[in-house]
């Protein structure tokens, strides 16, 4: 409910500040106190258009605040959801804010949060509902009326059960609608299809063939180029080519050279070379001989090396087409080399279903038929449903309508069937609330038919025979009394009071009568300070209330009378 009102230099309010009690709440005051501007107010936090004139004159702006206690199960929280707002507990209220500057800009904010004005108003509708002279909104809006209807009298599960057939059978169809396209688009790409079927099928790509492809290719290249370096290092041990000379033969060479040097067995002088001479050849030929064993070990070592690391040219060509061909392919494709298993797949079953898609069809479109067939069948027990609570709610309205002086007005609850294709989740029908302010009249649309004081009576009539069933929690009603007084105000002040102790109530009124029965009163009203023109609104007590009345019933001369009049009407409560 509406707990806190603050309105900061908004036409001739300077600065105002509101307490809301739950019940309901009368407002009062001399024509032209500021009533309206009030309300303007209030229009404003909700989400109403804003105009430079709101501001006050010398103002550079003006700001509106709305505070309102909700519960935590409120519609409300899901719209915040779905909308991104986020609130620290769900407990705390809810601050609808408006500022207006004077160039008739203006900004909306919920709980200080910048949001969109729509956001705003859709956030207030869920709030708080305006009837009268000064607005006139839910009622006179047709898109409310099935809603009311179904609140007042259509039990919940066959709602929900409606929903839910029209959910399945719109699942359905869009699962037959998918069927066709695909199969469409298949019948137009069958040969490229089966192409791309048959290579992939040729290829046969592998779970994580390429990482092990690659793993392999770059193992043989690393093979491939040890082994070149073996052989390299053989050739150049011992070359094929005998015209090349290799280091063994060298080695040789220098040992037969050298042997010169030493006296033979048979030499008859074997003084003829020193004996230093002798011995430093002796150890340049052992050194040959240790080389040439060294020589013959390496080379020993580098045939069994080269033996072991026997390249394999044609595996590692084998490996190179095979990922070089699967590679080609993921690039046809347009997709990466691990997407091929499931890209044939794919495929493959998109052939499967253009082979098979006649009887695939045949059976999504007997599943259509039957949701449908489901869905009229409980949309037809809606129908009979609705039926019957419109014509309960006329019965009860029209009862409401007599105290109310609107004895005269039928009132009458249409259901219009829609067409098939307009049918929705909420059944085959939408409702409409029609009137026929006086006898021969024939029924129209309340927000044509109906004045803002015979249409805000109306609406005082569907509230008090749905007291209790709606999730707005805060009803505003300007000058309900309209053109009314004696027995009819009564009626209406009683039907109000009725009405408050299942929603807070709001209501700008002229009779004593309403405003006798108020939980809580507020007067309005206007001053001139310092050259300006005030207007204020302040809470009243008892006695002052009781003076209050005594005006309303007498005029700008309060009398004895009027102020026994005023005790009797507060008595009567």
């Amino acid at each position: 409910m509406l707990t806190q009102l603050s309105i900061r230099d908004v036409v001739l309010i300077e600065k105002l500040d509101l307490a809301f009690p739950p019940g309901l709440t009368v407002l009062t005051g001399e024509t032209g106190a500021g009533k309206s501007i009030l309300l303007d107010s209030l229009g404003l936090a909700l989400g109403e258009r804003a105009s430079a004139s709101l501001v006050r004159a010398g103002c550079e702006q003006a700001s509106v605040s709305a505070s309102f206690e909700v519960a935590p199960d409120h519609p409300l929280h899901q719209l915040f959801s779905e909308q991104g707002i986020v609130l620290d507990d769900v407990r705390e209220p809810v601050l609808l804010r408006r500022v207006v500057t004077t160039d008739g800009r203006s900004r909306a904010y919920i709980n200080d949060q910048p949001v969109a004005v729509s956001l705003l108003r859709r956030a207030a509708t869920l709030l708080v509902e305006i009837q009268g002279q000064h607005e006139q909104m839910g009622l006179a809006d047709q898109s409310t009326h099935l809603d009311l209807l179904d609140v007042f009298g259509v039990p919940g599960a066959l709602r929900t059960r409606t929903a839910g057939a029209y959910r399945k059978w719109i699942e359905a169809t869009a699962a037959l609608a998918a069927a066709r396209a695909e199969m469409e688009n298949a019948a137009r790409e069958e040969d490229w299809l089966r192409q791309a079927v048959d290579d992939l099928s040729t290829l046969a790509p592998q779970e994580d063939e390429e990482t092990q492809l690659a793993g392999l290719r770059q193992a043989l290249q690393q093979g491939e180029r040890r082994a070149e370096a073996i052989a390299a290092a053989l050739a150049d041990l011992a070359p094929r080519d005998r015209r090349s000379p290799g280091p063994a033969s060298a080695l040789r060479n220098a040992s037969r050279a050298l042997q010169r040097l030493l006296p033979a067995p048979t030499d008859l002088n074997p003084e003829a070379v020193g004996a230093a001479e002798q011995e430093a050849a002796q150890e340049a030929l052992n050194a040959l001989e240790r080389a040439e064993e060294a020589l013959a070990e390496a080379e020993s070592m580098l045939s069994r090396l080269a033996s072991d690391a026997q390249a394999d040219p044609r595996l590692l060509e084998q490996t190179e087409e095979r990922l070089f061909a699967l590679r080609a392919e993921a690039r046809k494709h347009g997709v990466s080399v691990p997407e091929l298993p499931g890209l044939l797949a794919a495929f493959t079953d998109r052939l499967a279903a253009l082979d098979s898609g006649n009887a695939r069809i045949e059976g999504l479109e007997a599943t259509v038929a039957e949701n449908r067939a489901k869905f009229e069948e409980v949309a037809l027990e809606l129908t009979a449903a609705r039926e019957k609570a419109a014509r309960r709610l006329e019965q009860a309205v029209m009862a409401e309508l007599k105290p109310l002086k609107l004895e005269r007005a039928r009132f009458i609850v249409s259901l219009v069937p829609l067409e098939a294709e307009a049918w929705n989740a909420r059944g085959k029908e939408q409702a409409s609330f029609l009137i026929a302010a006086n006898p021969g009249q024939p029924p129209g649309p309340l927000a044509k038919v109906a004045s803002g004081g015979e249409l805000s009576r109306l609406m005082l009539a569907l509230k008090v025979v749905l007291a209790g069933r709606s999730a707005i929690p805060t009803l505003v009603f300007d000058e309900v009394d309209s053109g009314v007084g004696g027995a009819t105000a009564s009626a209406i002040g009683e039907r109000l009071y009725t009405v408050g102790r299942s929603v807070q109530v709001l209501v700008v009124t002229h009779s004593p009568q309403v405003a006798a029965r108020g939980d809580a009163h507020l007067r309005i009203s206007k001053s001139v300070n310092k050259g300006r023109t005030e207007t204020h609104a302040a809470p009243l007590d008892a006695q002052a209330r009781r003076e209050e009345i005594a005006r309303m019933l007498s005029g700008d001369t309060i009398t004895p009378a009027a102020r026994a009049a005023a005790d009797s009407l507060l008595k009567g409560v």
